[in-house]
């Protein structure tokens, strides 16, 4: 249940970094509601975590969901670049994130 709610929480730093980006500096209100909720909710989800894993475990994974996740709605719903560098770069956080798990 504890890696369930880490990863709710990795994707809602997904959902919060993309309406960040999209509420234009907060200066659209629906996005920057979204963005302040998800905030809050992958925060708090993120310390009832923190309660049962290591530090560093939680925040790896959390952090690197949502930079894979940020990445990937970069490219598909932004239409950022997909050069094989920056998917190599995401494929090394996925790695990380894998033995992160593993070691825990």
């Amino acid at each position: 249940m504890i890696w369930l709610q880490l990863v709710i929480a990795g994707l809602l730093e997904t959902v919060w970094a993309y309406t960040m980006k999209q509420s234009h500096g907060f200066s659209r209100l629906g996005y920057s509601a979204v963005t302040i909720i998800a905030m809050i909710v992958s925060f708090w989800l993120l310390s009832r975590a923190m309660r049962e894993l290591p530090l560093g475990t939680a925040y790896v994974v959390w952090t690197g969901i949502g930079s894979v996740g940020a990445f990937l709605l970069g490219l598909f719903l932004l239409g950022e670049s997909a050069s094989p560098l920056r998917l190599a770069a995401a494929a090394m956080i996925v790695g990380g994130i894998l033995l992160m798990k593993a070691s825990s």
